[in-house]
């Protein structure tokens, strides 16, 4: 183990989550001078100081003591240099959770033998919105969707494409999400769940234009109003639309000229999206004039209307509140369901369980209840 190596990625990973010294002794237990020792190289820790610092840092016990290089920290630095003001040390932590959440996901489906089928697009031309279009309608046929379906349970389908998505509540409501190129998970997108329900689904198939366009670029960040004319955006906005709102299945509603309130909240609710998103895509297909589109606009759906595949009917008050609780760290049925899978089938420890769950090994027994799992193994 190169302790010079080791001290300069726990010093760097330290600094992106602006933490101090002190603040990360605080938190793990460790002496704030062994901590300085131990990051400027001059003291070798222990095994139990490295698994430590790396769950404080949600990161891979097996990187630090490597030579390995390869760390979704030079993506995140890109991501702060360019962004930096944007995100508070809670933000902070909170994609570095999102990260390991998505490797420990991507290591359990391997391990689990659970195959994805990636999509690719074959762009022509140098039309971005067009682009956007026509991956949307060849991603919705690669779904399985005719030209009258909706896609309902959309982070489901970008997960099957190989697209780890993970919802996380970020303390900028300004921020709607960002895309990460992970060295290890591959393509993934963080969609903040501060925001409407119906505006995640859209941040989320947002996102989803970055994996298939722009995941060679770099890392993005998308904010509610995008500031300036960014074509990459504009293009991702419009494959959005086209997705959850297919142009052919607009042009079949009635005219939007005489709608109410009430038949642009139905409608909107059908598509799962604002009014706002609805207003705009109506104009853009040329099916509603600026006055219609602007009056469709200012239409609110009624929170109590709003459907979450991921929140279903079914659950009760109590179940609701809970899951919406994991759901604002990231933990997903998908994920969760994964992880108890993968301690079924001897993949990870009851310890690795809890780890990966962003748990203490007490509050697993309420979790296994929750989702009718067992921590029991034959």
């Amino acid at each position: 183990m190169n302790l010079q190596t080791l001290g300069t990625k726990l010093s760097k990973y330290r600094s992106q989550v602006t933490q101090t010294v002190e603040e990360v002794a605080k938190a793990t237990g460790i002496e704030s001078s062994r901590v300085r020792s131990i990051e400027s190289g001059v003291q070798e820790p222990t095994g139990d100081e490295i698994l430590i610092l790396a769950d404080h840092y949600r990161c891979d016990f097996k990187f630090f003591i490597s030579d390995e290089q390869s760390t979704p920290f030079e993506q995140t630095e890109i991501l702060y240099r360019a962004h930096g003001r944007d995100f508070s040390k809670e933000d902070r932590i909170a994609i570095q959770e999102f990260l390991y959440l998505c490797d420990t996901e991507e290591f359990l489906m391997q391990e689990l033998g659970r195959r994805t089928q990636p999509f690719s697009f074959q762009r022509t031309g140098t039309y971005l919105k067009g682009h956007g279009e026509a991956a949307a309608a060849a991603f919705r046929t690669a779904m399985g969707h005719n030209d009258r379906q909706v896609p309902r349970d959309i982070y489901e389908e970008f997960r099957s494409a190989g697209v780890h998505v993970f919802r996380r509540k970020l303390g900028n409501s300004a921020i709607s999400g960002l895309f990460i190129m992970h060295p290890t998970a591959g393509k993934c997108a963080l969609v903040n769940y501060s925001e409407d329900i119906y505006r995640q689904r859209f941040s989320a198939a947002h996102e989803m234009a970055h994996a298939i366009f722009d995941s060679a670029s770099g890392p993005r960040v998308t904010y509610f109003q995008t500031q300036g004319l960014d074509m990459l955006e504009v293009r991702a906005n419009r494959f959005a639309s086209c997705y959850l709102m297919p142009p052919e299945v607009l042009r079949r509603l009635p005219e939007p000229i005489v709608w109410s309130e009430a038949d642009a909240q139905r409608w909107a609710n059908e598509f799962r999206v604002s009014c706002d998103a609805l207003g705009i895509a109506l104009k853009e297909a040329k099916l509603a004039d600026a006055r219609s589109s602007k009056r469709i606009r200012g239409y609110r759906v009624p929170r109590e209307s709003k459907l979450d595949p991921e929140l279903p009917d079914s659950l009760n008050d109590a179940q609701r509140k809970r899951k919406t609780a994991l759901l604002e760290r990231g933990l997903s049925d998908h994920y969760v369901g994964l992880c108890f899978d993968g301690y079924k089938q001897g993949v990870i420890s009851l310890g690795r369980l809890a780890e990966a769950l962003l748990c203490s090994r007490a509050e697993l027994s309420e979790l296994s209840k929750l989702y009718g799992r067992s921590l029991y193994v034959n």
